[in-house]
């Protein structure tokens, strides 16, 4: 009898050790930051928008760039990590992102602060990939890598509460650079403590980074970018169709390179299966959406609705606080409704918040950006949650780390992806509704006040009596309808996949119903 206990206790893994969950507690500290910086700069946009004397076009790079270069590099540095160790990764990422934090505060002109952004965007790679790696092997029972995991994730989705929040307390009382400030001690602990505490992990069968694969993606992503972002601020030009021509040949090449490695940066044979794609993109579509909507719903708050930073920070919590409740009861939900219906509900409801979104107007109306918000939020969270284990489960077992991967940068790549584009279509909408201005208006203010919305208000602030209100009246109306534009754009896309997810994947069966 004592025989047969000794031997389950040998077959059960073994229990994380004390030295683990604090080792837990710097991987989620270290995430947190990462998440916060992502949320964080959009309350200082206005700010950052009137000191660096930033245009449009500059205002959409300074937003995207840190998520574009994180996106880019998360699959190298997930590959980094597995050959020279995902702790060294991960302690040079945090001490690179905290070093960056600094040089992002000080910025003295809007080209030095995208410089930054990207600069830090690259460090922030190199900690979510070696995270997760460290977490898998430091939590060798099944349960408690489950429990580790959701605490490392429940610190992702407190950064997107705890960014804005953090971000309007600053901004109350100090300069935009401030909100930067907030992940220097906390990268700090994270590199003293982790030092003691995080083993070293890596894979001594990895693959050799393939530089050329590096090369390709950046080709292929950066010059597509450009160009959507250039020919929705300035019209037709020659420069943006060139890099537009130049990033889809760059990806031709790369998929084409991809599919002739044996160890492949991407795995482009999982495309094949349909649910593996179908998820995917709804889940990119439903990053990119809110990215977007996000940034011009604060902007709304404080350009319109005339609150302050810390008041519009304080109002985002209830959005995001419907998607940790959306998050919770997904999965009970789950064992119950197939995935594609679940996951078609929530996108209806997504889309009943965008189009209340459209009820908002130039009086600063808070009542329907908030419920429209909320339900945007809670509508997407069956997606989020059931989005990434349908995508895991499509593939075989030996590619489901490939699988994880793609998941985890589409995510980062679809908020960047939302601010460029969405942000592009926005403020080509804008220009178009400030087309006709007073004819007392000089043409240096007309353009300023066709630029953006923050420094349409600044050149209002110069103007005397009427023609000021009626500048203001004008660009804040200008900015309205292209809200009401975005949103209804949105509610038109996520129709679309809602259609695709019920037609395709209708055969998914329910969680309680097994595979």
């Amino acid at each position: 009898m004592n025989t047969k206990v000794e031997i389950a206790k040998i077959g059960q893994p073994e229990k994380a050790t004390l030295k683990a969950w604090l080792g837990l507690g710097v991987l989620g500290l270290a995430s947190l930051v990462v998440a916060i910086d992502l949320f964080v700069l959009l309350l200082a946009l206005p700010e950052i928008g009137q000191n660096l004397h930033a245009s449009s076009t500059q205002i959409l790079w300074i937003t995207d760039m840190y998520g574009f270069w994180m996106a880019g590099f998360m699959i190298t540095m997930g590959t980094l990590g597995d050959r020279i160790g995902c702790r060294k990764v991960l302690l040079i990422g945090s001490t690179a992102f905290g070093a960056l934090s600094l040089l992002v505060a000080f910025s003295q002109s809007a080209e030095m602060l995208i410089f930054a952004r990207a600069l830090l965007g690259i460090a922030g790679a190199m900690i979510a990939p070696a995270a997760l790696a460290l977490i898998r092997h430091m939590f060798a029972d099944p349960q408690e890598n489950a429990r580790a995991i959701s605490i490392w994730l429940s610190c992702l989705i407190g950064g997107s509460i705890l960014g804005p929040l953090v971000g309007g307390i600053l901004l109350e009382h100090f300069w935009w650079g401030s909100v930067f400030l907030v992940g220097v001690p906390p990268m700090v602990i994270a590199l003293v403590v982790g030092l003691r505490v995080l083993p070293e992990y890596k894979n001594p069968d990895a693959a050799r980074l393939h530089l050329p694969s590096v090369f390709l993606s950046l080709a292929t992503i950066l010059p597509l970018i450009y160009g959507m972002k250039e020919l929705a601020a300035h019209g037709l030009q020659v420069l943006p169709v060139v890099a537009l021509l130049l990033g889809v040949v760059f990806g031709i090449l790369f998929v084409r390179q991809q599919s002739r490695l044996a160890d492949p940066l991407v795995d482009v044979t999982l495309f094949r299966k349909p649910a593996f794609t179908i998820i995917l993109l709804a889940m990119l579509i439903n990053t990119m959406l809110p990215g977007g909507v996000m940034v011009l719903s604060t902007q709304y708050m404080q350009l319109v609705a005339g609150l302050s930073p810390l008041q519009a920070g304080l109002w985002m919590i209830p959005a995001m606080v419907a998607s940790i409740v959306g998050f919770l009861v997904s999965p009970s939900l789950a064992r119950r409704i197939r995935p594609a219906i679940l996951i078609a509900l929530g996108l209806a409801c997504s889309i009943l918040g965008m189009l209340i979104l459209c009820l908002t107007h130039v009086g600063g109306d808070l009542a329907a950006l908030l419920v429209g918000f909320a339900l945007f939020n809670l509508g997407a969270s069956p997606l989020v949650t059931l989005g990434t284990g349908i995508v895991i489960g499509s593939v075989p077992p030996e590619k489901a780390g490939a699988a994880a991967a793609l998941s985890q940068t589409g995510n980062e790549f679809g908020f960047a992806l939302g601010v460029a584009v969405v942000g592009s279509i926005g403020a080509f909408v804008y220009r178009l509704q400030t087309a006709t201005l007073p004819r007392e208006l000089s043409a240096d203010s007309a353009h300023a006040v066709r630029e953006t919305l923050a420094t349409a208000l600044t050149t209002a602030e110069r103007l005397p009596g009427k023609l000021g209100s009626d500048v203001l009246f004008i660009a804040r109306n200008a900015f309205v309808q292209e809200y009401h534009t975005l949103a209804l754009v949105s509610a038109g896309v996520l129709a679309i996949i809602v259609v695709l997810i019920v037609v395709r994947l209708k055969g998914l069966p329910a969680m309680a119903e097994g595979k």
